[in-house]
């Protein structure tokens, strides 16, 4: 399976770790990136910059990516995973090796493949498990789709850590799309439970109840990092969580929760986008991040 030379689409957050980390792989002769950012007059500068300083070629358009990478990672917001795939699998070179990391429905990944197969090049679907800052590249991953063995095998290699699920397309997905409404809605309930708790003053008399009775959760701590994650990431998660509706839906469910969740993750990142939790950042505690959210108040009619 040829590996090499890479390239991403997308030098956010993900992108950029990547990039970084494969750079210096063993047998990895260059690592290419395309961001709509390079194009962007107010951003092309510095993100160009940064690219150069980390030894990654910034290409001029997503044609000129895909026709020089023989590995093309997506590493985009959920919402524009379909909009990636439909964009590049023209430009694709036959026998590529296209790995889909987004956080998108079985559905939706089931639409890139046929465009990307269509191609001549081979579909891979990521799910990503967790969150990639504290781990880098070796951030859990499981891989699914008629190449997803071989490809395990191969990133396990450069010291990656991933294993295939199926060779079914879908299921990697599935796994991935079902523990964000569990970890994306903890998220939300903690975020409207405590803001509301500190809105009663009613805060040490219920935290000590969750304490009790999930006693190996540090709940305070835990809630300050729910709190600066949502704010922080916000957008991508409300985008995450309406694939997760998606996901919900193509499973012949109504996604009422998760629709629910998308909603709250939404509303604080339109919150953080005007401003309301600047000057806070991951070492404030969650009643900093909740007082927000209270001056922040509509009153009641």
């Amino acid at each position: 399976m040829q590996l090499d030379p890479i390239g991403l689409v997308g030098y956010g957050e993900v992108g950029k770790t990547f990039a970084a980390g494969l750079r210096d792989k063993p047998g990895v002769r260059g690592v290419a990136a395309w961001d709509l950012k390079f194009a962007d007059p107010v951003r092309q500068a510095a993100e160009c910059a940064h690219a150069a300083e980390a030894g990654i070629e910034a290409c001029s358009d997503m044609r000129a990516l895909c026709q020089a990478s023989d590995f093309v990672i997506s590493a985009v917001t959920a919402s524009n995973t379909l909009a990636v795939a439909r964009e590049a699998a023209p430009h694709l070179r036959p026998g590529t090796v296209f790995l889909d990391l987004n956080s998108a429905s079985p559905g939706t990944k089931q639409q890139c493949a046929a465009l990307v197969d269509a191609a001549g090049a081979h579909y891979v679907e990521a799910g990503v498990m967790t969150s990639v800052p504290p781990y880098g590249i070796r951030v859990p991953m499981l891989l699914g789709g008629a190449r997803a063995a071989a490809l395990a095998e191969a990133l396990v290699a450069w010291g990656l850590d991933t294993r295939a699920v199926s060779d079914r397309l879908g299921v990697a997905s599935a796994i991935k799309m079902s523990r964000s409404v569990m970890i994306k809605g903890l998220e939300a309930l903690v975020i409207e439970s405590y803001a509301t708790a500190r809105a009663y003053g009613v805060e040490a008399h219920v935290l000590p109840t969750l304490q009790e009775t999930f006693p190996s959760i540090d709940w305070s701590r835990q809630g300050a990092y729910f709190f600066s994650r949502v704010v922080q990431h916000g957008q991508r998660r409300a985008e995450e969580m309406r694939e997760a509706a998606n996901t919900v839906r193509e499973a012949g469910f109504a996604p009422v929760m998760t629709a629910a969740i998308a909603e709250k993750q939404q509303w604080v990142a339109d919150l953080a986008r005007q401003g309301l939790f600047d000057g806070l950042d991951k070492d404030s505690d969650w009643q900093a991040y909740a007082d927000r959210l209270l001056a922040a108040r509509q009153p009641q009619a």
